[in-house]
């Protein structure tokens, strides 16, 4: 078991920055940031011993992340029901290291926000420069799909951020 969870710790450590990007897209605050942070590595842990290999680990951590983000998301009042997390799996650090392009990065953000809940996991996916086979699998569409979602999603974003201007 020890194995098991060492093994999940560095794969989580490793792949954060995933759990990182979705809770700032689909959270307003630091503190319910950082309950969808812990409520999505309860929900990765508790799916593990699922993950049998056939797709890479990140497809299938994006897959649960987001199903448990838009999930929560759309409960009354954005609440986050969280659980108590085992000891081992708190201690994984938060990467709070910013680049000097914050203020774009944050607009960007506030832009992607405004999308619809599926239109904002699509971007997310594309901006992290997942082939759309890769979009399309964790998302359950078609690759061809998945492709006219990004089209339109990219005519919605540029539309706000214009006139966010």
């Amino acid at each position: 078991m020890r194995k098991i969870e060492s093994e999940f710790s560095e794969l989580i450590q490793k792949n954060q920055g995933i759990i990182h990007k979705i809770c700032r897209i689909y959270t307003t605050n630091e503190e319910d940031s950082q309950d969808l942070f812990q409520e999505i590595v309860l929900q990765l842990w508790k799916s593990y011993k699922s993950f049998k290999g056939n797709s890479k680990f990140t497809t299938w951590m994006y897959r649960v992340a987001l199903n448990t983000a838009i999930t929560l998301f759309r409960k009354s009042n954005r609440k986050i029901d969280t659980q108590e997390i085992d000891q081992n799996l708190y201690k994984i650090s938060q990467d709070t290291d910013y680049t000097d392009k914050q203020e774009q990065i944050n607009n960007l953000y506030d832009a992607i926000k405004k999308l619809s809940e599926i239109d904002r996991a699509l971007v997310l996916l594309y901006l992290d420069d997942l082939p759309y086979k890769d979009i399309a699998e964790t998302l359950g569409i078609t690759e061809v799909n998945a492709r006219v979602k990004m089209k339109r999603a990219k005519i919605k974003l540029k539309e706000i951020m214009d006139k966010d201007e």
